[in-house]
Protein backbone atom coordinates (compact mmCIF):
# COMPACT_ATOMS: atom_id res chain seq x y z
CA UNK A 1 0.00 0.00 0.00
CA UNK A 2 1.46 3.66 -0.74
CA UNK A 3 2.06 5.83 1.88
CA UNK A 4 1.26 9.36 2.01
CA UNK A 5 2.80 11.53 4.75
CA UNK A 6 1.12 14.97 5.83
CA UNK A 7 2.50 17.49 7.47
CA UNK A 8 0.95 19.81 10.49
CA UNK A 9 3.04 23.05 10.69
CA UNK A 10 2.45 24.73 13.69
CA UNK A 11 3.42 27.95 14.62
CA UNK A 12 2.38 30.40 16.94
CA UNK A 13 -0.54 28.58 17.99
CA UNK A 14 -1.74 28.03 14.10
CA UNK A 15 -1.15 25.97 11.46
CA UNK A 16 -0.08 26.10 7.67
CA UNK A 17 -2.58 24.96 5.03
CA UNK A 18 -2.36 25.02 1.10
CA UNK A 19 -4.45 25.50 -1.22
CA UNK A 20 -4.38 22.85 -4.63
CA UNK A 21 -3.62 24.39 -7.68
CA UNK A 22 -6.27 25.10 -10.62
CA UNK A 23 -5.69 21.86 -12.71
CA UNK A 24 -4.65 19.59 -10.24
CA UNK A 25 -6.65 16.52 -8.86
CA UNK A 26 -9.16 18.25 -5.77
CA UNK A 27 -8.18 21.58 -7.30
CA UNK A 28 -8.79 24.48 -4.96
CA UNK A 29 -9.18 22.19 -2.02
CA UNK A 30 -7.37 22.66 1.06
CA UNK A 31 -4.73 20.10 2.44
CA UNK A 32 -1.65 19.72 4.78
CA UNK A 33 1.45 19.26 2.73
CA UNK A 34 3.26 16.80 2.04
CA UNK A 35 3.25 13.92 -0.39
CA UNK A 36 4.06 10.25 -1.35
CA UNK A 37 6.55 8.47 0.46
CA UNK A 38 9.22 7.22 -2.69
CA UNK A 39 10.54 3.67 -2.43
CA UNK A 40 13.44 3.44 -0.33
CA UNK A 41 12.19 6.41 1.70
CA UNK A 42 10.90 6.62 5.40
CA UNK A 43 7.96 8.54 5.67
CA UNK A 44 9.97 10.90 8.52
CA UNK A 45 12.31 11.09 5.20
CA UNK A 46 9.53 11.85 2.52
CA UNK A 47 8.16 14.27 5.29
CA UNK A 48 11.61 16.27 4.95
CA UNK A 49 11.80 15.82 1.23
CA UNK A 50 8.27 16.80 0.15
CA UNK A 51 8.33 19.94 2.89
CA UNK A 52 11.33 20.99 0.94
CA UNK A 53 10.04 20.89 -2.93
CA UNK A 54 6.70 22.46 -1.42
CA UNK A 55 7.54 24.93 0.69
CA UNK A 56 11.10 25.58 0.58
CA UNK A 57 11.76 24.56 3.91
CA UNK A 58 14.86 22.27 5.12
CA UNK A 59 15.42 20.13 8.09
CA UNK A 60 11.57 19.74 8.59
CA UNK A 61 11.31 17.62 11.57
CA UNK A 62 8.17 16.18 13.51
CA UNK A 63 6.63 13.02 15.23
CA UNK A 64 4.13 11.15 14.09
CA UNK A 65 0.23 12.08 15.83
CA UNK A 66 -2.23 9.61 13.44
CA UNK A 67 -2.11 7.26 10.91
CA UNK A 68 -4.56 5.33 9.29
CA UNK A 69 -5.72 3.90 5.36
CA UNK A 70 -8.28 5.82 2.99
CA UNK A 71 -9.19 5.00 -0.57
CA UNK A 72 -10.31 7.59 -2.86
CA UNK A 73 -12.67 6.60 -6.02
CA UNK A 74 -11.44 4.46 -8.17
CA UNK A 75 -7.74 4.71 -6.61
CA UNK A 76 -6.00 2.24 -4.70
CA UNK A 77 -6.02 2.29 -0.84
CA UNK A 78 -3.40 5.05 0.68
CA UNK A 79 -2.24 5.00 4.19
CA UNK A 80 -1.57 8.74 5.56
CA UNK A 81 0.27 9.27 8.07
CA UNK A 82 -0.02 12.69 9.69
CA UNK A 83 2.94 14.00 11.55
CA UNK A 84 3.25 17.53 13.95
CA UNK A 85 6.19 19.55 12.67
CA UNK A 86 7.22 22.09 15.11
CA UNK A 87 10.82 22.38 13.76
CA UNK A 88 12.56 23.54 10.26
CA UNK A 89 14.64 25.64 8.65
CA UNK A 90 13.60 28.82 6.45
CA UNK A 91 10.12 30.42 6.00
CA UNK A 92 7.65 28.21 3.90
CA UNK A 93 6.48 29.84 0.89
CA UNK A 94 3.61 28.70 -1.68
CA UNK A 95 5.44 26.92 -4.29
CA UNK A 96 3.14 24.27 -4.98
CA UNK A 97 0.33 25.89 -4.12
CA UNK A 98 -2.13 28.53 -5.54
CA UNK A 99 -2.57 30.01 -1.54
CA UNK A 100 -1.01 29.27 1.57
CA UNK A 101 -2.69 30.10 5.18
CA UNK A 102 -1.36 30.40 8.83
CA UNK A 103 -5.02 29.25 10.49
CA UNK A 104 -6.23 29.06 14.00
CA UNK A 105 -6.95 25.06 14.96
CA UNK A 106 -10.63 25.95 15.51
CA UNK A 107 -11.12 27.38 11.95
CA UNK A 108 -9.83 24.71 10.12
CA UNK A 109 -13.70 23.27 9.73
CA UNK A 110 -14.04 26.68 7.96
CA UNK A 111 -12.13 25.42 4.69
CA UNK A 112 -13.09 22.75 2.23
CA UNK A 113 -9.98 19.90 2.44
CA UNK A 114 -9.26 17.13 0.51
CA UNK A 115 -11.50 13.86 1.15
CA UNK A 116 -8.81 12.19 2.98
CA UNK A 117 -8.09 14.90 5.70
CA UNK A 118 -11.75 14.56 7.00
CA UNK A 119 -10.63 11.87 9.69
CA UNK A 120 -7.67 13.69 10.45
CA UNK A 121 -10.01 16.94 11.06
CA UNK A 122 -12.49 15.39 13.25
CA UNK A 123 -10.05 13.97 15.40
CA UNK A 124 -7.22 16.47 15.47
CA UNK A 125 -8.05 18.60 18.54
CA UNK A 126 -7.61 15.44 20.75
CA UNK A 127 -4.27 14.72 19.19
CA UNK A 128 -2.73 18.30 19.24
CA UNK A 129 -3.38 18.64 23.21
Amino acid sequence: MRQVVAAVLEREGKILIGQRRQGQSHALEWEFPGGKVEPGETPQQALARELEEELGIRDASGDEILRYDYSYPDKPPIALIFFRVRSWEGDPRHLNYSEMRWERPERLGDYRFVAGDERFLREFPILLE
